[in-house]
């Protein structure tokens, strides 16, 4: 149905086979949908607690789709339809407090941080991107520089130049057969602190329950 997404993160169209190996990015996707359901009403608590247990532990996406079989899908986020998206935006801060780009914002094409100081987070994972590749131009000092990344965006730090600063990186392997949405490539200068690239923290539970499940999960 045109404006709806599957749990699995994908539109109308052919479904993938039930028999394809679950990635975390699958589970996390159902776990999310699974909590928006309960929180309209949908499943009692205890409904939850057993199929978020189930999803975290799945291996196909079968076992996943199964879970969400008699939920309504999620509307898809807010897409490029009637957004307009900036060719160039940029932020320019000194001695301030935390500049924060998360939730529904509309990457631009291009992005100037002009920053001293200045904690500095661009989550993309509920992002609205409409093209594949972002250049960041930084000239920044001081703080950290926090990429929040998700499914399919990759971070390319090899044109920024690091000046007693460090680029952490925490995101999982990437599967070479997935397709990017997104390449950010970091170019300019970071002197001090860190530039720190992470996927979306999970929650207290989904995070006792993957441990619950041991390694591998």
């Amino acid at each position: 149905m045109s404006g709806e997404i599957s749990p699995l993160g994908k539109g109308s169209g052919p479904a993938p086979s039930p028999e394809l190996r679950a990635s975390h990015a699958d589970r996390d996707r159902v776990v999310d949908v699974l909590r928006i359901a309960a929180g309209d009403g949908l499943l009692t608590a205890d409904e939850l607690d057993q199929r978020v247990e189930v999803a975290l532990s799945a291996r196909t996406r079968g076992e996943l789709a199964a879970l969400t079989a008699d939920l309504p899908p999620l509307p898809a986020a807010p897409g490029a339809a009637g957004v307009e998206v900036k060719d160039l935006v940029r932020i320019e801060q000194i001695h301030s407090g935390a500049i924060e780009r998360v939730g529904h914002w509309v990457v631009p094409r291009r992005l100037e941080l002009a920053v001293t100081f200045c904690e500095v987070t661009l989550d993309f994972t509920e992002a609205v991107i409409t093209q594949d590749t972002l250049r960041i131009d930084v000239a920044m000092v001081g703080k950290r520089l926090t990429l929040v990344t998700g499914p399919g965006i990759v971070v390319d730090s090899d044109g920024l130049q690091l000046v007693h600063c460090k680029v952490v990186s925490r995101q999982p392997p990437a599967d070479p057969g997935a397709p990017v949405r997104l390449r950010v490539e970091l170019v300019g200068q970071k002197a001090h602190g860190r530039v720190v690239v992470r996927p979306r923290r999970r929650t207290f539970g989904q995070w006792l329950l993957r441990r619950s499940q041991g390694p591998g999960r």
